[in-house]
């Protein structure tokens, strides 16, 4: 038997109780039952956004927590406690996160080499959901978010996650949110790698260090910072 054969065997065997399915009756998607949990156990919101932080904090990030008006206090002294001159804007982020901030902007521009990027302090941005389960950030690509790579060659990244809208329990509910077309870049702490002898190296795949600022404009006071 070929390894071809093997293969088209365990395929197979896998869909051997899912319905034949023609083209023009039930869509595969909806002939296969779907009835996981959508999420873990039941936490209210406020459990909620406290479980992120932690899986957050469990991954090495940095976690913070203020009010919308303090919003731009707090990036600013993100930025100048990181010692950052230069800090990377995506076209849509919101003018008034930076503007108690005295770090040089930069644009996101489509003809910024890598070797430019590199030499960029932070990059400030948005995020399209995260989720709690998981510790995880999603970003969509969206204006407040920019392109994919000034998220990944900039070795500070500060994202910023509105509570509670943007805020799910589980993976499921995220997809549900999600628009597969996309460029959805999936971050669950700063990039990070282990060789054969599992010494941790960070900054391989991604920033070495990453901040989650919490904004909270719901209970109108600020809640302690969450570091890891």
């Amino acid at each position: 038997m070929s390894s071809r054969e093997r293969i088209l065997g365990r395929v197979r065997r896998a869909l051997a109780d899912v319905p034949d399915v023609r083209q023009d009756d039930t869509p595969y998607e909806q002939a296969v039952p779907r009835d996981y949990l959508r999420e873990h156990g039941s936490r209210s919101v406020a459990e909620t956004v406290d479980l992120l932080a932690e899986n957050l904090a469990d991954y090495r990030a940095i976690v913070h927590r203020c009010t919308e008006a303090d919003l731009p206090a707090t990036i600013a002294g993100m930025l100048a406690a990181r010692g950052s001159k230069t800090v990377l804007v995506p076209p849509g982020l919101e003018v008034e996160w930076l503007a108690a901030s005295d770090a040089e902007r930069i644009a996101d521009r489509a003809e910024s080499t890598p070797h430019e990027l590199d030499q960029v302090d932070s990059v400030v941005t948005a995020c399209a959901v995260a989720i709690a389960e998981t510790g995880t950030i999603v970003l969509d690509g969206s204006p407040d978010q920019g392109r994919r790579r000034i998220t990944l060659v900039p070795d500070h990244h500060i994202c910023v996650v509105r509570v509670p809208d943007q805020v799910v329990s589980s993976v499921p509910q995220a997809l549900e949110r999600l628009d597969p077309a996309r460029p959805l870049t999936w971050i669950s702490g700063p990039s990070a790698t282990s060789d054969i002898e599992l010494d941790r190296v960070e900054g391989v795949h991604g920033p070495r260090t990453l901040e989650v600022v919490l904004v909270d404009d719901q209970d109108g006071q600020a809640s302690a910072d969450v570091t890891s």
